[in-house]
């Protein structure tokens, strides 16, 4: 198994499919060694997985650590789970219930359309400075800034701020790729601690001067006597900021290198911009931005005629069953036209993405800007990919027009 799936190496992480390929062949579910997690590759599996009550994001709102056979976090890591447990993805019920309708409160599809001529106007200022300079690097002068500067104009993040917040989020993700170092857990507890200190002072200023942003409408949102603790607030808005701008990255970055080596889809789309929407969903489920989402098993269960038991981990592989043939015909085949694309790149049950309304609005903003604005845009180079394996992008990804 350890030969097929190998999360640590450049060569997986620059393509894994094929290696998604041979683990499905292999069975419906594969215990992996190194990190102690059972492999989940299937699509129907995932899909019904995602939705099983029997499974948690967390187990401590039934079992202490001890209780669940497992070993607490070290002390010096507080900071970080304290911020990460308050935010509803790592969440159950009722407490997640509860976070997740106040926070729908401030977050309606309203919010979101009306967002969308500053995501545009973002979008075509991003391209107008690419333009300009000829070229330049489609990670750091698009698929980055405009996520980022989408949120924090939502969150109510002064202008002159925001260049902490991509630094925050990227220290603070690290801890959700396989085996963090000791290192990756200094720098997301140095970030948490930061990240919340700067969130609290703007609580506190919201407090007694409300805006027309995501933080206000918080701070105001109740339902029948239920209001978010300050810890809860925190916890969401960077929660908003690291799901809501990590994966459009990625899947802007990843979408242009798969155009790019697509010569015949990225023509017919350039020809045909009314493909944008479906364009969209297919690249993100060609290359998931997000290739694994972990759940504890909160009650014995079995897949496939093996008994996982209570306390293990599984590790849902979204990247393996967005290509499974068993649900998507051909799914090796880069078709911008397929409309038959129910992909789980953004979850699916209670934990489905709060933000996928505004992560298709922002990438379809910056696609078709791209696509209008620099048609002749092409790769420079090479990308090199980053060693996360979870969190799947490029470092970079060279343009030129």
């Amino acid at each position: 198994m350890d030969a097929l799936f190998e999360p640590w190496s450049p060569a997986f992480v620059a393509d894994p499919y094929p290696a998604y390929e041979r683990l499905r062949a292999d069975g419906r579910v594969h215990w992996f060694e190194p990190t102690g997690q059972w492999l989940v590759p299937h699509y129907a599996d995932v899909s019904a997985l995602l939705r099983d009550r029997r499974l948690g994001r967390t187990y401590l709102h039934r079992f202490t650590h001890e209780e669940f056979g497992r070993t607490p976090p070290p002390a010096a890591h507080e900071p970080f789970h304290t911020l990460n447990d308050h935010g509803i993805l790592d969440l159950e019920a009722p407490d997640h219930t509860r976070i997740r309708r106040l926070v729908t409160k401030a977050f309606t599809p309203r919010t979101v359309a009306a967002l969308e001529p500053t995501v545009r106007r973002l979008a075509a200022e991003l391209v107008a400075g690419l333009k300009k300079a000829g070229g330049g690097d489609l990670l750091a002068d698009i698929a980055e800034p405009l996520p980022v500067a989408v949120i924090a104009e939502m969150l109510g993040v002064p202008e002159s701020d925001r260049p902490l917040l991509r630094p925050w989020s990227a220290d603070i993700c690290g801890m959700f790729e396989l085996n963090p170092s000791e290192e990756t857990a200094r720098r997301a507890v140095t970030a948490s601690v930061e990240f919340s200190a700067y969130l609290r002072g703007l609580i506190a200023e919201r407090r007694t001067d409300p805006g027309d942003d995501l933080i206000s409408a918080l701070i105001a949102a109740y339902d029948e006597g239920d209001r978010l603790s300050e810890q809860e607030m925190i916890s969401t808005c960077v929660l908003l900021l690291n799901a809501g701008h990590e994966a459009t990255v990625n899947t802007t970055a990843n979408g242009w290198w798969t155009l790019f080596r697509h010569p015949e889809q990225l023509a017919a789309l350039r020809a045909d911009h009314s493909l944008l929407p479906t364009a969209v969903e297919e690249l993100m489920r060609y290359d998931t931005p997000l290739q694994m989402f972990e759940r504890w098993v909160l009650d014995d269960i079995e897949i496939g005629g093996t008994v996982v038991p209570r306390g293990a981990e599984l590790a849902l592989l979204f990247g393996s069953a967005n290509r499974d043939p068993a649900r998507f015909p051909a799914p090796d085949t880069l078709d911008l036209a397929r409309t038959d694309n129910p992909h789980i790149t953004f979850g699916a049950g209670i934990h489905f993405c709060l933000g996928a309304p505004l992560a298709r609005l922002e990438l379809a903003a910056s696609f078709g800007e791209l696509l209008r604005e620099a048609p002749t845009l092409r790769l420079a180079g090479d990308p090199e990919w980053k060693p996360g394996y979870v969190i799947r992008g490029v470092h970079a990804l060279p343009v030129e027009l």
